[in-house]
């Protein structure tokens, strides 16, 4: 009776310990799935990956070679966060498509530039030249205001981040403009006299951004950000990837990496 007894006892205090192990096990396996673009997103947060381990988090890094799909994948519950985009290009997105994710937190600005495989700075280009921009609002949008704070174009009065073709009311290079994939702007430097590129697509494309014949000011709301779905904004993981992100080690990184090119926002 009394070895019967032990054993039950002992069998319920091991049943006991693992109930209380459980919650930290699952803590020391915590996985979080983030989504980025190719590039210096996804080798910045390399360098995050073993600050966050050290809080037994585990971060896996997926990359996405266009911009709406890591948004999708993360309402849907597929990714656990993403880093890749600007306030503007996610309101869009939220407004379009209906999303329930939310920034939790801002990284770093890409300044966005105009590049051309032909001419070594903007004087060259002839008149009538065409120019390639992105097809989707946002970045499209930028790349107009581009030209317009650049004194190529003129846009309508009032048409705040977002302008399109339509708006463009003084165009004295009689330029043509044409919308075509983000992801696909590097390549089209052998058709187009001029494209605007994304930081992150010229980098992977083995384009030096320092090399763009036009180049935005780092400025406005064009700071990427992390998001989250707003379910979990309050989760205790979501202020460890911040605070592992936002730390002197990650910008120091970004300043030696990118020369210039990129620029932490902390």
């Amino acid at each position: 009776m009394t070895t019967s007894f032990s054993r039950r006892a002992a069998l319920a205090a091991g049943f006991a310990l693992a109930l209380a192990a459980g919650p930290a096990l699952a803590q020391q396996n915590q996985v979080l799935r983030v989504g980025v673009s190719p590039g210096p997103h996804a080798e910045i947060l390399e360098k995050v990956k073993p600050l966050l381990a050290k809080k037994n988090i585990e971060l896996k890094i997926i990359e996405f070679s266009d911009y709406v799909v890591p948004n999708q994948a993360l309402d849907a519950g597929e990714l656990e966060a993403n880093s890749f985009q600007n306030q503007p290009y996610l309101d869009n997105q939220v407004k379009d498509r209906g999303f329930k994710i939310e920034s939790v937190g801002l990284t770093v600005n890409f300044p966005l530039g105009i590049y051309s495989a032909k001419y070594k700075n903007w004087a060259e280009v002839p008149d009538g030249s065409t120019v390639a921009i992105q097809n989707d609002p946002t970045n499209g949008g930028r790349s107009l205001l581009l030209l317009q704070d650049k004194g190529v174009i003129k846009l309508k009065e009032g048409v705040g981040f977002k302008p399109t073709v339509a708006d463009i009311t003084g165009n004295p290079k009689k330029l043509k403009i044409i919308e075509i994939e983000a992801a696909q702007t590097p390549r089209s430097l052998a058709d187009v006299a001029a494209a605007a590129i994304n930081t992150n697509y010229a980098v992977d494309a083995k384009i030096e951004p320092t090399s763009a014949i036009l180049r935005e000011d780092p400025k406005g709301p064009y700071v990427n950000l992390i998001a989250v779905r707003s379910v979990d904004k309050d989760k205790p993981w979501v202020k460890e990837l911040l605070a592992a992100y936002h730390t002197p080690e990650i910008k120091a990184f970004v300043a030696e990496r990118f020369k210039g090119s990129v620029l932490a926002s902390w």
